[in-house]
C-alpha cells in the first residue's frame, strides 16, 4: 500500500493497519506497545462521473460498482446528481460509505436522487455540465448521449484527465474496460498531470 503517514494511535479503534513495536525506551524484552498506522491514498479526489439519465440494468451495475470503488479509495463523487449513471454511482458510493455531490440543473435541491449528500442546485439546464466537470479532478463517463459528450467535451477543454467506459470515442479519452481500471487510470494520469 502506498501513500504517506497520517497519524498513528496505539490502538486498532481507527481501523489502522498495525505491526508490532519492542519495548522503546523500556528495558523489558516485552512488548511495550503496539504502533498501528494508517496510510492514506497518495491523493483523495474529486472524480466528476458523467453518463446516461435512463440506463439499463446493467449498465446501471458498472456505475454502482464504480460509486463503490470510488468511495472505497476515499475520491468524493460530483455528478448531475439526478436519474440514470447519476443516481447507480451515488447509490455505490453512499453503500461505501462515501461522500457524493449532485450539481442539479434545476432550481431545487429536492430534486436531487436519494443518494446525493450534498445537492446543489443551480437552476442553469444543461450549462451546470460545466460545474460538474470543473468540480472534479478527473473524469469517469460511462454510456451516455449528448449531454455526456458535451461534458466530455468540456472535461477535455479544462484539461482534465477523462476515462470511458462503454461511452463516446474521443481523442483525449482513455478507453477502460472495467471501473477498477477506471478508478487506476484517472488517479494515476491525474497524479502525473499535476
Amino acid at each position: 500500500m502506498s501513500g504517506s503517514l497520517v497519524g498513528y494511535e496505539s490502538g486498532r479503534e481507527q481501523g489502522w493497519t498495525g505491526r508490532k513495536r519492542g519495548g522503546i525506551g523500556s528495558n523489558t524484552d516485552g512488548p511495550a506497545d503496539i504502533l498501528y498506522i494508517r496510510l492514506a491514498p497518495n491523493r483523495r479526489m474529486r472524480v466528476s462521473v458523467i453518463g446516461g439519465s435512463s440506463v439499463p440494468p446493467d449498465t446501471a451495475a458498472v456505475a454502482t460498482e464504480l460509486g463503490s470503488l470510488l468511495a472505497d479509495r476515499g475520491h468524493t463523487v460530483v455528478c448531475g446528481g439526478l436519474g440514470g449513471v447519476m443516481e447507480a454511482v451515488c447509490r455505490g458510493a453512499r453503500e461505501a460509505g462515501g461522500e457524493t455531490i449532485g450539481i442539479l440543473p434545476t432550481a431545487r435541491r429536492e430534486d436531487a436522487n436519494p443518494y446525493v449528500t450534498t445537492p446543489i442546485a443551480t437552476g442553469l439546464g444543461h450549462a451546470r455540465n460545466a460545474l460538474v466537470v470543473l468540480n472534479g479532478d478527473a473524469v469517469i463517463a460511462i454510456d451516455g448521449s449528448g449531454g455526456t459528450l458535451s461534458e466530455i467535451g468540456l472535461a477535455l477543454a479544462h484539461d482534465r484527465v477523462v476515462a470511458g467506459l462503454d461511452t463516446h470515442d474521443v481523442d483525449g479519452i482513455e478507453a477502460v474496460d472495467s471501473p477498477a481500471a477506471a478508478v487506476t487510470h484517472v488517479e494515476t494520469a491525474a497524479t502525473k498531470h499535476e
